[in-house]
């Protein structure tokens, strides 16, 4: 049974309460209605999927459910998930209607390739912030680079994790095999207190700036752990996916580091190709004109913009986006 949670909105500025029955098939939800005329949202309900509960798509994920229900007749709720592979295997059989992903993940469904059989039916409502891979160490377990992961235990991420992806191809990329290192496939929170009692040497994470749970462990264990420069990897990551890119996490971003370059990669938001056009040009209007409202409930909300709204490829917008992002920026 594929693992979700709940998900509870407690942000102030969004005073609600989301819920979702724990369930692994799907979702016995009154499927919404046809879509309206133009750019109107269909009635009923509308889920989506998110990640770990410690990290970003997990806080944004929430808001984002309460900014269609506040402002459309769908009433929607977000479930904590394994994050982008899930998401997408389970957009597409129809657990769920909306779908954090990261972009490598994304553009791996609609080719159908790595962890996809074949191409997937589904595109982008738009993209949306980046995410910054943190490669963070034990200063007692001598690494200085991924290659260095050889013989030590790391942490890479949830099972079907945009984050496994990232952390397989990283050290696929610093030219290391399988049984080189040691895999923990634990989520967000189970990796941070893996570090802190040092049963884990180093961890892979994928996610907006800041995360919460590399905020609690450097917060909390600072002086025992670093984040790793991995720009020079960017040249072979590229060979595998075109959408990776190299960008700073700027200093104090967490308690005590300094700027640090890593290698990011785009987020989208994803839906199935058979949404109504009224309902995928409503849900992306709202993503833009109520903006505001999702930076309350977490920063990495400050990068979604019309001028990067366009996905990289392979990934496509969704008909019903590409007419909300035309009228837009009209």
């Amino acid at each position: 049974m594929k693992r979700t949670r709940t998900f509870t909105i407690a942000a102030a500025a969004l005073a609600a309460v989301l819920t979702m029955s724990s369930c692994g098939g799907k979702r016995e939800a009154e499927p919404a209605a046809e879509g309206g005329d133009g750019c109107t949202a269909a009635s009923g309900q509308i889920t989506i999927a998110t990640g770990n509960s410690t990290g970003v798509y997990y806080v944004l994920g929430g808001g984002l459910a309460q900014v269609i229900s506040d402002n459309s007749d769908l009433k929607a709720t977000a479930s904590e998930t394994g994050a982008s592979v899930q998401n997408l295997q389970q957009l597409s059989s129809g657990d769920f209607d909306i779908a954090f992903s990261l972009a490598d993940t994304a553009a791996d469904a609609v080719s159908g390739d790595a962890d996809f059989k074949e191409a997937e039916d589904i595109s982008a409502l738009s993209r949306i912030y980046d995410n910054f891979t943190h490669v963070v160490v034990r200063k007692d377990a001598e690494i200085d680079s991924v290659e260095d992961f050889k013989g030590k235990t790391i942490s890479t991420g949830s099972p079907k994790s945009g984050t496994e992806v990232i952390a397989n191809r990283l050290i696929e990329s610093a030219g290391l095999k399988d049984g080189d290192v040691t895999k923990q496939r634990l989520d967000l929170s189970k990796t941070v207190d893996g570090m802190k009692d040092g049963t884990i040497d180093g961890m892979v994470w994928s996610g907006g700036l800041p995360t919460a749970g590399v905020t609690d462990l450097f917060t909390s264990n600072g002086k025992d752990v670093e984040i790793l420069d991995i720009s020079d990897l960017e040249g072979k990551m590229k060979e595998i996916n075109p959408v990776y890119e190299v960008a700073e996490i700027p200093g104090d971003t967490y308690k005590g580091v300094d700027t640090v370059k890593t290698i990011v990669t785009p987020n989208v938001l994803m839906v199935r190709n058979d949404m109504d056009e009224g309902t995928a040009c409503a849900l992306t209007k709202l993503l833009f004109d109520k903006k505001d409202d999702l930076v309350k409930v977490h920063a990495a909300a400050k990068e979604i913009n019309l001028d990067t709204a366009e996905p990289p490829e392979p990934i496509k917008l969704h008909p019903g986006s590409q007419k909300a992002l035309d009228e837009l920026n009209k």
